[in-house]
């Protein structure tokens, strides 16, 4: 069986997830990881080549920035913060997530969803 962090649901949804971390507060790479594992109990980690690979995707895409924060005891860290742009991606990302969510629940849930004709439980 496959584990849920390798699914490819998952795996289509990282951008979506480290927008929604941001857009919480400004954040570095590795607290990035940390929370998505927090967030997720422990089921889904994300690797660092993949965040890094994603940040810069995201900000080519103008849907973030980064910016250096003050030194700390292991030096200065790259925080990336959410763009008006990165804002408005993350509520288009949530939509579409409601809308999917809803024609999974229907295409494999019980038949149940069908019954009431409105597709609500």
């Amino acid at each position: 069986m496959e584990s849920l962090h390798n699914s490819d649901l998952v795996r289509g949804n990282i951008d979506a997830f480290i927008l929604r971390v941001l857009l919480d507060a400004d954040n570095y790479g590795y607290q990035i990881i940390k929370e998505l594992g927090i967030r997720s109990g422990g089921r889904f980690e994300l690797k660092e080549p993949t965040l890094y690979s994603s940040l810069r995707r995201l900000e080519q895409q103008g849907l973030i920035r980064s910016y250096w924060g003050q030194e700390t005891q292991g030096g200065r860290r790259k925080y990336y913060t959410l763009t008006p742009d990165g804002r408005e991606r993350f509520k288009v990302k949530w939509q579409e997530w409601q809308a999917a969510r809803a024609i999974i629940d229907v295409l494999i849930g019980d038949g149940k969803e069908l019954a009431s004709g409105d597709g609500q439980k």
